[in-house]
C-alpha cells in the first residue's frame, strides 16, 4: 500500500535519463520478487536471446503489466528498460512473424512510452515498424492482422505521438497517414479500428506545423475527421480495450 499511495505522487521527470529503484532494507519476497531490477534484466534478455514465441509473448506481456499505471515501481521500471537497451529489443519485436508477439510487443512500448524519453526514443525507432503492421499499403506480402492487434497498434502509435511532434513527423514520413486514412474510411474495417485510427489522425491534425505540408501532399481537413457511416459494424473479441494498458 505504500508503495501504490507513494506512486501516485511520483509523476515522469522529463529531465531525469536514469532513475535508481529505491534502497532496500530488507530482501524483496512474495510478489515484490516480480518487480526487482535483476528480474527486469531476465525479461530483457529472455527478449533478446529466446526464440521460442511463447516466451517472447509472456516476457513483453508481463514488461506491459509491469509499466502499467502510475504505481512506483511502474514508473522505475519504465526507466530501467532504457537503461538496459530493452526498448530496441521490444520494438524488433514488432517484426515477428507471430502476431501475438506482435501484439504483446505493442502494448509493452504502449505502456513504455509514458516516460517522456521513452516515448521519443520509441518514436524516432518504432514507429516504422509499427506502420508496417497497419493494413493496407504496398508491402508484400500483405499483413492480415486481427481487429484487436491493429486496435492496438493504432492506440500505441497515438501515445508516442501525443505531445511529440518528432514522432508524429516520423509518422508521415514512412506513409502512416495514408494507412491510416485507408483505414478510417475503406468501408471494411471494424468500428473499433476506424476510431482508434480517426484518434491518431486528430492527434496529427492537432500539430498546426504540419498541417500545411499535409495540405501540399493532397490532404484535407476532412481527412482527419472520423468516418463511421461506412465503418463495418462486426465486432470480434472484447469491445473494450485492454485495462493494463
Amino acid at each position: 500500500d505504500e508503495w501504490f499511495s507513494r506512486g501516485k505522487k511520483l509523476p515522469e521527470d522529463p529531465g531525469a535519463d536514469t532513475v535508481d529503484f529505491p534502497k532496500r532494507t530488507t530482501p524483496a519476497k512474495g510478489y515484490e520478487l516480480l518487480f526487482q531490477p535483476e528480474v527486469v534484466r531476465i525479461y530483457i534478455s529472455l527478449l533478446k536471446e529466446s526464440k521460442t514465441p511463447a516466451i517472447l509473448e509472456a516476457s513483453a506481456g508481463a514488461i506491459q503489466n509491469l509499466c502499467a499505471g502510475s504505481w512506483t515501481y511502474g514508473r522505475y521500471i519504465r526507466s530501467a528498460l532504457r537503461q538496459e537497451k530493452g526498448l530496441s529489443a521490444i520494438a524488433d519485436l514488432l517484426t515477428h512473424d507471430s502476431e501475438r508477439v506482435v501484439k504483446a510487443a505493442s502494448g509493452a512500448l504502449r505502456n513504455l512510452a509514458v516516460d517522456l524519453r521513452n516515448k521519443e526514443l520509441i518514436g524516432k525507432h518504432a514507429i516504422p515498424n509499427l506502420v508496417k503492421n497497419l493494413p493496407g499499403g504496398q508491402q508484400t506480402p500483405a499483413k492480415n492482422l486481427s481487429e484487436d492487434t491493429v486496435v492496438s497498434i493504432l492506440n500505441t502509435i497515438n501515445e508516442v505521438i501525443v505531445d511529440n511532434l518528432e514522432a508524429a513527423k516520423k509518422l508521415r514520413e514512412t506513409q502512416g497517414i495514408e494507412k491510416l486514412v485507408l483505414i478510417n474510411k475503406s468501408g471494411n474495417r471494424s468500428e473499433r479500428e476506424v476510431r482508434a485510427a480517426a484518434l491518431v489522425l486528430q492527434t496529427v491534425w492537432g500539430y498546426k506545423e504540419l498541417r500545411k505540408p499535409l495540405e501540399k501532399e493532397g490532404w484535407k481537413k476532412s481527412d482527419f475527421q472520423v468516418n463511421l457511416s461506412n465503418a463495418s459494424r462486426t465486432q470480434g473479441g472484447n469491445s473494450f480495450d485492454d485495462s493494463t494498458l
